[in-house]
């Protein structure tokens, strides 16, 4: 599992790169096409945000290696359920935004790929 981890820390760090520089291409890669992103709105309800929205959304907006906007992510953790599965916890920020994400993976044909996301935002 060891290579598993190699290949996970991989995609995400896939995930970190796409999200500073806004590059839809790279999180394409780390994302399933079926995988959506979860959180809850200030008024306690569940957004729900596929894939091909929040790209296209992303997209359209600056991003933060643009604006040279402080860059910082980290792992917190990654739990390896078994050969084909994976829970990772992992922050990073767009300022003035900085986010807590729990991404599950599965290891699929072509390799690794998140396949949900649910988040927590801080807005300081």
């Amino acid at each position: 599992m060891a290579d598993d981890l190699k290949d996970i820390q991989a995609v995400l760090q896939t995930y970190f790169d796409g999200v500073h520089h806004s590059d839809t291409a790279k999180l394409a890669v780390a994302f399933h096409e079926t995988a959506d992103l979860r959180g809850v709105n200030a008024d306690g309800t569940l957004s729900v945000l596929p894939r091909p929205q929040w790209l296209e959304g992303l997209a359209k907006r600056p991003s933060a290696a643009s604006q040279k906007l402080e860059r910082r992510d980290a792992i917190i953790s990654i739990d390896q359920s078994g050969p084909d599965t994976a829970f990772a916890k992992v922050q990073c920020q767009v300022p003035p935004r900085y986010f807590t994400d729990y991404l599950v993976l599965a290891r699929l044909k072509d390799g690794w790929k998140i396949i949900s996301k649910s988040y927590h935002t801080d807005v300081r």
